[in-house]
């Protein structure tokens, strides 16, 4: 009998050992999915739940910074964030408009909060800085994602370029322009030129020009054939339509001597006709809030594709050509544009990358310049350009054209420092007051110290931003 109730109680211990074994499998199961594991029905390699990355259970919201003001916030989120929230429901998007600053292409608010860990999750930049930006380490690295995504072969190959640094992507490019001369036919006729002819090498410009100047009875001119540095007549510009280069093998090379050239010949404008008395010509126009070549009083200007979208006012025939070259048998122009990045410490990297992605490739592209006011917008893209027929669109299609083989500024981490030195020894040489063999030399001396400069705070650099000395 004892025997019987002894083997009776083990049974019964075991059973209860048993129970609880498979209670305690069971709250293991549950607990880990509720917090954590892998819910019913996901696949193994689904995504942890965005209601631990919010805490609320419905979208993330991923916060985009831009420096344009105006209607631009309104217009972009109904053209393309609000289709994009559509197509991903899973996240929203948060607008804030936040300037450059002095009326740069750069953001110290934007640094300074990357700097800080407080940036957005992604930011529109100018492609011109993105490489000095990327040498800070202000930015994600995103050559993963866009390399899976095929990003770089929708591009036209030079812009694609300005969004690299040291073989690595650190943006996508959304918006591109390109340069080219307007001339004004009714201007030309009246000085006895052929409207249909306009100048194709500097010597035909040059002559061109002279014969419309106009000056006044106070001595000031009426009238004006043509101001290099008026407008996109950057010593970038020329230089190029000299047949110069502005870095080679990996140097930078302002003091190339067909620059030297360029920037001598800009100078002898401003003895020709007085810089003074130019000077004074364009304060006039730019007091009355006018555009220099829609006012009908300048015969030739080197402009942006952007110029398209206010010259239907224009009470004066007008035409567009590639800018005139040394040897007119080249056509040159320059790009330039803005691009999305996503800056370092980005908290959403895989919805920021959607969202840029989304922006700045075809998609985003096609609605962004395919809405009414764009019709004078260019894409980065040249399927998106094909699609919406610009490059037979009279006569934005000889913009278009020039994109093929546009140059762009070059990539390098002081590109912002490089510029300002550029138009600091083009104000002095306009003005008399250097000689331009002598100033390019400067401004290469200048830029060799300064990139040795960054050298040195990126070999000492410990994270984000580094030592900001060469700003």
């Amino acid at each position: 009998m004892v025997k019987k109730l002894l083997t009776r109680g083990k049974a019964a211990m075991l059973l209860l050992l048993l129970v609880l074994f498979a209670a305690g499998l069971l709250l293991e199961a549950c607990d880990k999915g509720l917090y954590g594991g892998k819910a019913e029905g996901l696949p193994a390699d689904a995504p942890p739940s965005e209601e631990g990355a919010n805490g609320s259970g419905g979208p993330v919201t991923i916060s985009f910074w831009f420096p344009w003001g105006g209607g631009f916030k309104q217009e972009f989120y109904d053209t393309v964030v609000k289709p994009f929230e559509d197509a991903n429901p899973d996240i929203k998007v948060e607008l804030s408009f936040v300037e450059n600053s002095n009326n740069s292409q750069s953001s110290e608010k934007l640094l300074t909060a990357v700097a800080g860990g407080s940036g957005p999750d992604v930011a529109m930049v100018d492609r011109f800085i993105v490489s000095e930006w990327a040498a800070k380490d202000a930015l994600e690295d995103v050559t993963e994602e866009a390399r899976a995504d095929g990003m770089a072969g929708i591009y036209y190959p030079g812009v694609w370029s300005e969004t690299q640094y040291a073989g690595r992507t650190y943006a996508l490019p959304w918006n591109v322009d390109a340069r080219a001369m307007f001339y004004n036919k009714t201007l030309m006729k009246q000085a006895g030129l052929d409207p249909g002819k306009p100048p194709r090498t500097i010597a035909e410009l040059d002559a061109m020009a002279a014969r419309m100047f106009k000056t006044g009875a106070a001595g000031k001119f009426d009238q004006v054939g043509f101001i290099p540095w008026q407008a996109q007549g950057f010593l970038y510009t020329y230089g190029w339509a000299f047949g110069g280069e502005w870095e080679r093998g990996g140097k930078l090379t302002p003091n190339d001597p067909r620059n030297v050239k360029a920037l001598a010949w800009m100078q002898g404008y401003g003895k020709k006709y007085g810089a003074g008395k130019l000077g004074a010509f364009a304060d006039e126009l730019r007091q009355a809030d006018l555009n220099p070549f829609l006012s009908g009083r300048v015969g030739f200007a080197i402009e942006g594709n952007w110029l398209l979208n206010d010259i239907a006012s224009a009470n004066f025939e007008w035409g567009v050509a590639p800018m005139p070259t040394i040897d007119g048998g080249s056509r040159v122009s320059w790009a330039g544009g803005w691009s999305f990045v996503m800056p370092k410490g980005a908290k959403h990297r895989e919805q920021a990358w959607r969202f840029m992605r989304f922006v700045a490739g075809k998609e985003g592209s096609l609605l962004w310049a395919g809405r009414a006011a764009g019709k004078n917008d260019l894409t980065c893209i040249p399927e998106v350009n094909a699609q919406l027929g610009l490059d037979k669109q009279e006569p934005l299609n000889v913009f278009v054209k020039l994109l093929q083989h546009a140059r762009i500024r070059p990539v390098t981490p002081v590109g912002g420092y490089m510029w300002d030195e550029l138009v600091r020894a083009q104000n002095l040489a306009v003005k008399g007051q250097g000689d331009p063999q002598a100033l390019l030399d400067g401004v290469k001396r200048h830029l060799d110290a300064r990139l040795s400069g960054v050298e040195e705070s990126r070999s000492g650099s410990g994270g984000p931003l580094g030592d900001a000395r060469y700003e």
